[in-house]
């Protein structure tokens, strides 16, 4: 069984907290994994042609992992599990397909995006079918509870990207409404992996309600990590690609608290580029020059080690385990890689 790798753990300080977290689940994960390419399959090549592209394309499968990572922590499952970490990495493999083909996006992951391989309406198409499966995974365990729990998120994730779409460009955009919207395309994701990992493993009502705060508490600081680092993380250093989220106009909370402090010429720097696609590396470096100015990347950073503090207090109240105390590793981690 997975939980045995667990002793093993502590006898291997090399590696981070996701490694840690990846061989402790590795058992249940193979079958996991197993079980995604057996639902990536159709009787229309493009289907599983299109799905493979991405499903292999190197991502770490942290939302399926905290899945199946929450069900061992409670350790009283009944085999659920290993279909609501399918279902997940669906809906989230179907949510990257459909948000590259709303921003346009050219790269996924080091490669060209999908989109750019097969086209705009195969991705959308091919995203529409791996959610069908996923609500497929989902029924098949009879659960209707983690069923509602599952499809709410869908929703909410859906509203989520809409409501950034509604706010792309607009210099108006709150701290209040960013944080809506990570809460919604992001951290509701995370939350609900761990809910049904968690009601899979038997926890009570307790047990679920910490690993809903710890899930949904380490989706936002994920998100707000990513938000930095695309303009280099805390330093403002710029590398290779940064900056693309400027380009495409999201109201990140980096831009949103830079236009709070800044000048009137600060603000039309920010705004010229702002859904600029054709911005200059220079007009970018610009941009993150104020942002350094108003310490606005390190205060986006603090803001994810808020929420990250908030989903290691989340688990204080379980009782200690080796899988607790990855999990919580995992949080600083997950902060920690924009330093």
């Amino acid at each position: 069984m997975a939980v045995s790798v667990l002793p093993q753990i502590k006898d291997a300080p090399a590696m981070n907290p996701v490694e840690r977290l990846m061989a402790a689940t590795a058992d249940d994960m193979a079958r996991v994994n197993e079980l995604i390419l057996d639902r990536a399959k159709s009787h229309v090549d493009m289907v599983p042609e299109l799905a493979r592209y991405l499903i292999d394309s190197g991502g770490k499968r942290l939302r399926p992992m905290l899945t199946v990572a929450a069900a061992q922590l409670f350790g009283k499952g009944n085999g659920s599990a290993i279909n609501f970490a399918a279902a997940v990495e669906f809906m989230h493999n179907a949510t990257l397909l459909h948000d590259d083909v709303v921003d346009e996006s050219d790269m996924r992951r080091g490669k060209p995006a999908a989109r750019m391989v097969w086209g705009n309406k195969a991705s959308i198409l091919v995203g529409d079918f791996l959610l069908g499966q996923a609500f497929m995974m989902m029924v098949e365990t009879r659960d209707v509870d983690a069923l509602g729990v599952l499809s709410t998120a869908s929703a909410v994730m859906a509203e989520g990207e809409v409501f950034q779409l509604a706010k792309t460009g607009d210099l108006s955009t709150t701290a209040e409404d960013y944080a809506e919207v990570i809460r919604a395309k992001t951290a509701v994701l995370f939350e609900a992996a761990c809910v049904v990992g968690a009601m899979s493993g038997g926890a009570d009502e307790a047990g679920c309600k910490a690993l809903s705060l710890y899930g949904l508490e380490l989706g936002n600081a994920f998100q707000l990590v990513d938000d930095a680092l695309d303009y280099g993380g805390q330093s403002g250093t710029l590398g290779k690609n940064v900056g693309d989220d400027l380009r495409e106009g999201k109201m990140t909370l980096p831009v949103i608290l830079a236009l709070e402090s800044a000048t009137e010429s600060e603000k039309a720097i920010i705004a010229a580029a702002l859904g600029n696609v054709e911005a200059t590396d220079l007009e970018v470096h610009q941009v993150v020059a104020i942002f350094n100015r108003y310490d606005t990347l390190k205060r986006t950073l603090e803001k994810a080690q808020a929420h990250a503090a908030a989903a290691i207090e989340a688990l204080s109240s379980l009782p200690d385990s080796e899988m607790k105390t990855i999990l919580a590793d995992v949080v600083d981690h997950s902060v920690n890689r924009a330093a």
